[in-house]
């Protein structure tokens, strides 16, 4: 299960901020008849974060089928999910794709 980060939320508001803040000052210098109240926008930005924190969170599900010889012994392993979970879990179990070949780095 992935769950928001507080610091995701903040940068986004932060960003969101910064964002509609330059809006406002385009808007300023277009429409001068309205002054400075442009910048009343950046108050919106906290809505930001909260549609972050109550849309981020999701499950991560990953499908693993073994393959086994007659002999008993797993011979290949197919796995379906998401690019960084599997990654993350071929680094874990320290397992190669098959046809690849390991070669240890020069550090």
């Amino acid at each position: 299960m992935m769950i928001p980060s507080r610091g995701q939320a903040a940068l986004l508001t932060f960003c969101t901020c910064i964002s509609l803040a330059s809006v406002a000052l385009v808007l300023t210098i277009t429409f001068p008849e309205v002054g400075n109240n442009w910048f009343w926008l950046t108050v919106l930005s906290p809505l930001a974060g909260v549609y972050y924190w109550k849309r981020a969170s999701r499950k991560e599900q990953i499908k693993v089928k073994m393959i086994v010889a007659d002999d008993g012994t797993v011979s290949e392993i197919i796995v379906q999910g998401d690019d960084q979970q599997v990654e993350q879990m071929r680094k874990e179990l320290v397992l190669s794709e098959k046809g690849m070949v390991y070669v240890k780095g020069l550090v």
